[in-house]
């Protein structure tokens, strides 16, 4: 099993000591949790105690987690509890950081009295990313709010000075902005409290779903790809997420070779949410950043995908570690048909974007079924335009265009929102760190 191989790699290297090793160990125990058990499922989830119905009712969730489209839909919307969500379901998603930093984070969103339902904190003032400071990085965070605007009303009568220019236009300005423009994020930068400096985004949780489980601009999707360090959980969150990890793996592996390693793997994986943004053209982000996100978190990789990657039945362990070797060589079914049933369980509107290419592509026969006009849109077997795709040699690429259309409007619309969002000096300031920091990556 993959994920006994990686456990297997992690008991036997002589790397990880010190603090590391509560990551090991943490890693280990966590690792051997089932995706999901029935044993918490609530009554109103149809459960009856039975067995037989307890193994129905648990095969909802996967099948939620497996299929694309919204077709659980009502399922999704009730979740409303964790005790809704079978045991230790999506334990994967916790990642362990060092406890003073975590209680820090933790303390810095009490001092927000508009009510927070989700957050999570991320990028390189969380995780190492092979980068030297001379000054502490500041923290980026995002608070995922119920209503927008009610939460930026409080938000603006407790911290007023958090805010440019748009303060003088109100709440409702504010969150029109932020809903309706971009990637559905409004950012505050350069915000001192709590002895942080801190980078805070604000989304409406549903946006925030939405794009989980259709990637529908890959912005926060994107960054829940890979390792963040989540403050305060909700369970529809979590439950999105987790289908959200499941379809980047599979996107990942339509871009990947038959054999690759585990580390190519999430190289790829980190890589997505980059594919198209401005920011990496115009020298805003360091271009060998992929490469030292998963180079300083290896493990925070394997603890976020390792129990996913167990699950799939079209990936199997090609040559495992041999107490030399620091990766694990993987091999998938390149067969038309395992293939397409990836395909089908792509996130709703990032398919669209990819059918509409292969629909021009192959010229496609009015009698050939596709999934726009099939009845059953949360089928979990591609069809013959699937498995068609699938077999494409050209599908890689294909699929890194989609990427790219979906990346690209939203990232160049946000960036152009941080104008008026964050000000013009905070912008300037903003780019020139950047800029600073990725030219002294590259010396």
């Amino acid at each position: 099993m993959i994920r006994a191989e990686i456990l297997r790699k992690f008991k036997f290297s002589g790397r990880l000591s010190g603090s590391r090793v509560l990551n090991r160990r943490y890693l280990s125990d966590n690792l051997k949790t089932p995706l999901s058990t029935s044993s918490s499922i609530p009554p109103q989830f149809g459960s009856t105690g039975k067995d037989s119905e307890s193994a129905r009712v648990a095969g909802v969730y996967n099948n939620f987690l497996e299929s694309s489209a919204d077709s659980n839909e009502r399922l999704f919307r009730e979740i409303t509890k964790f005790s809704h969500l079978p045991e230790q379901f999506g334990a994967n998603q916790h990642i362990l950081i060092d406890d003073e930093l975590r209680e820090r984070l933790r303390s810095t969103l009490w001092m927000f009295k508009a009510p927070i339902r989700y957050a999570f904190a991320y990028g390189s003032g969380v995780f190492s990313q092979g980068q030297s400071y001379t000054k502490k990085p500041q923290i980026d965070m995002i608070f995922g709010v119920t209503y927008s605007q009610h939460w930026h009303s409080l938000n603006l009568s407790q911290y007023p000075d958090h805010y440019s220019g748009m303060r003088h236009l109100g709440s409702r300005a504010i969150s029109v902005l932020q809903d309706r423009v971009g990637a559905g994020v409004y950012f505050n930068t350069f915000v001192e409290i709590n002895g942080l400096v801190i980078k805070y985004g604000v989304v409406n949780i549903d946006t925030l779903c939405y794009d989980l489980l259709s990637w529908d601009s890959l912005y926060l999707s994107g960054r829940l790809h890979k390792p963040v360090k989540i403050l305060r959980d909700d369970p529809r969150v979590r439950l999105a997420n987790q289908r959200n990890l499941f379809s980047v793996i599979r996107t990942a592996l339509l871009l990947l070779p038959e054999t690759f390693t585990d580390v190519q793997l999430y190289e790829t994986i980190a890589s997505i949410s980059y594919m198209g943004d401005p920011r990496m053209k115009m020298g805003a982000e360091n271009p060998h950043k992929v490469r030292n996100i998963v180079q300083n978190q290896k493990e925070h990789f394997y603890r976020l995908y390792a129990p996913l990657i167990d699950n799939l039945p079209n990936i199997h362990i090609a040559s495992g570690y041999d107490g030399i070797s620091d990766k694990i060589t993987l091999r998938q079914d390149m067969s038309p048909i395992p293939r397409g049933n990836m395909v089908i369980r792509l996130p709703p509107s990032f398919r669209q974007k990819l059918y509409a290419r292969y629909t021009s592509l192959l010229s496609i026969e009015p009698n050939l079924q596709t999934p726009e006009s099939s009845s059953d849109l949360s089928r979990l077997v591609g069809s013959e335009f699937e498995q068609l795709v699938a077999a494409d040699e050209n599908l890689p690429k294909e699929v890194a265009r989609a990427i790219y259309h979906t990346v690209y409007w939203p990232s160049m619309t946000q960036s152009a929102k941080g104008l008026l969002t964050a000000g013009f000096s905070k912008s300037i300031k903003y780019l020139g760190e950047k800029i600073s920091k990725n030219k002294a990556a590259k010396k």
